[in-house]
């Protein structure tokens, strides 16, 4: 595989916290246009690989490569400039902004004018609102939420909040976005509909990496599935290997016996 087919690569990543190795030496390989998920009971360490991918942790070992980039190293905000965004397990709208305002957040980090641009209300900063305003209702139209752009996100159905929260991720000009439990708390027609909603992106052009517990969700939308457990890679592949692979089936079944065990 050329570099060019890649869009993210990452080599023998590790993390540990005190004496508790919660990532350990993970690799993850994404080509564009893929929608990816990540796997593991809880407690695996998938949360902490996003982390470490959008810079809020640094890696003790190991290196990220987006674009044939090195990023490793780089702050959030750098890791966002060079094209990836993220959403969280509990949504993080603004509830009491409207939903364009939801999504102009996203641009923030690409203005370009001064804060005395702003202070004063110039030509420039007028013109780079009037720009940014314009893109996010062109992007609430494309994902079909234009309906609903001057409601408040707190008045919004919870599968349309995940949608708004996936449309700012976007607007900050990300390619690989990275989802985090997206159909969390979903009822069965809205985890089917979110489905849909995850095709079209990568439709449009947008490359998919996820962190999802729904198995029904994982076995029919990914290309590809990476599993780990424990901080540790055990598996990866299709979704059919997947769902026949032996250590696989025991890291979850064994990850079931210990919460029954434990009372949870």
């Amino acid at each position: 595989m050329s570099t060019e087919e890649m869009l993210l690569e990452v080599k023998n990543l590790s993390k540990q916290f005190g004496g508790i190795k919660a990532v350990d030496n993970v690799n993850l390989q994404i080509r564009k246009g893929e929608i990816i998920s990540v796997i593991g009971p809880n407690g695996a360490g998938k949360t902490t690989v996003f982390n470490l991918l959008t810079g809020i942790y640094k890696p003790d070992h190991g290196e990220i490569y987006f674009r044939g980039e090195a990023i490793h190293h780089l702050p959030p905000i750098e890791i966002v400039h060079k094209g990836i965004a993220r959403t969280f397990q509990n949504i993080r709208l603004f509830h009491d902004m409207r939903v364009i305002e939801n999504v102009l957040v996203g641009t923030h980090h690409r203005t370009k004018y001064t804060f005395l641009d702003s202070s004063l209300r110039t030509k420039r900063f007028r013109k780079e609102e009037d720009e940014r305003v314009v893109q996010a209702i062109r992007l609430l139209q494309l994902l079909k939420l234009d309906h609903r752009r001057d409601e408040y996100a707190a008045n919004l159905p919870y599968g349309d909040q995940r949608k708004v929260e996936i449309a700012r991720a976007i607007a900050t000009g990300a390619k690989l976005i990275l989802l985090d439990e997206p159909a969390a708390g979903m009822n069965p027609q809205e985890s089917l509909e979110l489905m849909g909603f995850i095709r079209e992106l990568r439709d449009m052009g947008y490359t998919i990496l996820m962190i999802e517990h729904d198995m029904s969700v994982v076995m029919n939308i990914s290309d590809r599935i990476y599993v780990i457990d424990h901080g540790k890679p055990i598996a990866d592949g299709l979704p059919k290997e997947i769902a026949n692979n032996k250590e696989v089936i025991e890291a979850y079944l064994g990850g079931l016996q210990n919460a029954e065990n434990s009372g949870t």
